[in-house]
This record gives structure tokens, sequence and C-alpha cells, in this order.
């Protein structure tokens, strides 16, 4: 049994014990599928409403919350404490940066399933804005902490010509039938961006998006596949109207 504790969101009490990748609170007795990390950070301008939606009260239990003065101690810190098998709430897109990075270096091949209605595949040098949360996944393809091979980019519609630049280059598309051949495991990163606007309260809503439904089914489908080691939900504003979507689409993951 793991000493590792959590804060139970029923009885809000720190006897959530991790038992193997599943947690069990030794006070009121509930167990969970994962242990919640939030990441209450934006890494850009104006995204404080991102930010606070890293409160959402999902029913996992808390195992930590990061909020380090920069990205680089964000990352160390969330790659530190992350739970066997993490959901993880951002903030911004960057959360997932951590998450991956600790995750990989569990599993052999670690492939990534990244829902978003933008790229995140940015450089400084291409970023129209500047703003770090348009980077993460090109952050960790050039760090090698996920071969582009083993990512899918799933429901994006809004790129920047530096992005559809490498995804020229590297064939990134959405395919799970590539992304996930002969991976050990996946992380799955749910920016709510992903899905219509009409279905979520997202920070930056794209239209012309897939349905709760849709979304349900892409999950299902990586789970089918391969084994899911971690989720992280960003891009979200803090409205109790997503609790009951965002916990539909971590269940459809197995979660």
């Amino acid at each position: 049994m793991s000493s590792l504790r959590a804060r139970c969101p029923d009885c809000r009490t720190f006897t959530a014990v991790a038992i193997g990748s599943e947690y069990e609170c030794h006070t009121c007795g509930r167990q969970f599928a994962a242990g919640l990390v939030r990441v209450p950070r934006a890494w850009g301008s104006g995204g404080e409403a991102m930010a606070e939606a890293a409160a959402l009260a999902l029913p996992y239990p808390e195992a930590a919350v990061i909020d380090e003065p920069s990205l680089e101690e964000q990352t160390r810190a969330c790659e530190a404490v992350l739970p066997k098998r993490p959901v993880v709430l951002g903030g911004c897109c960057c959360a997932h940066v951590g998450a991956v990075r600790g995750l990989g270096r569990r599993f052999g091949r670690l492939g990534v399933v990244w829902l978003d209605a933008h790229g995140d595949l940015n450089t400084p040098e291409t970023s129209p804005s500047g703003n770090l949360w348009g980077m993460p996944l090109r952050m960790l393809i050039d760090a090698g902490a996920v071969a582009a091979q083993d990512v899918a980019l799933v429901g994006s519609r809004s790129l920047d010509s530096g992005e559809e630049d490498f995804i020229a280059r590297t064939g990134i598309d959405d395919s799970l039938d590539r992304s996930l051949d002969g991976v050990d495991a996946a992380y799955i990163a749910l920016d709510a961006d992903v899905l219509d606007p009409g279905e979520i309260m997202a920070f930056m809503p794209e239209p012309k998006g897939p349905t709760v439904a849709d979304v349900e089914a892409t999950l299902t489908d990586v789970a089918r596949r391969t084994e899911v080691a971690g989720i992280g939900v960003t891009g979200l504003v803090l409205d109790a109207s997503n609790l009951p979507v965002v916990t539909r689409l971590l269940a459809a993951a197995g979660f």
C-alpha cells in the first residue's frame, strides 16, 4: 500500500490513499479510478478565466495542486507528484507537458492523443501571439518526450501557418491507427475547445467542432486500442454546466 495520500472529494479529508493505480478513502470508504492533479496556471496573456477553471469540482481525490512561478518549474513539480494514473486539470494546455514527460519515463513508448481545436504546435518564432499555451505539443515533440509518429491531433480546425508547415513535414494527422500502432500506452490531452461551442463552455471556442458524443466515441476507441496511462483536461472556464460533460468524457476514457 502506498503512503501517497490525497484529499477525498466526498468527505474532504486527507485520507484517500493510493493503492496501485486507484485510490481508496480510509474515512468514507469510496474508491476512485485515478488521482487528480490541479494545475491552475495559464501561460499567456489574459488567461485568468482558464486558470480559474482548474478549480472545477471533479470527483477524484486531489493528489496535488501545482502552482509554480515558471513553466519549467511547473513541469518538474508535476513530474515529481504525478499519481500512477493521473487526471490532470488545467489551466492551459501547458499542464500536459509535465504529465507527458512524467508518464513517458514509465512507459517504453507513449502515444499522445491531442484533442484540440488548435494545433499547439507553434514555436516562439512562428507564434502570432507569443502565448506559451499555443506551443506545448511542439515542446514535447522537439524535446523528444513523444515522437511525431506517435501523435494524433484530433479536432484541429484553427491552425497557424507555421503549424501547418510542421504538420506537412511530420505527417501528423488525426489517425489513431497510425499514432497508437505499437505504443505501450497513451496519454489523452483534451482541450475543451475541441468541442463545438454549443457543447461546453470553453475559453477559446471555435465553431464547427464535434459533439460530446463524437469525442466520447474517440475516447472509447483510444481506451479500446491501448492502455490509457493518464488524461488531462484544459481550456475550460469555471462553469457548473461543464462538470457533467467533463465527467462523461473522462468515464469514456476509463477514468
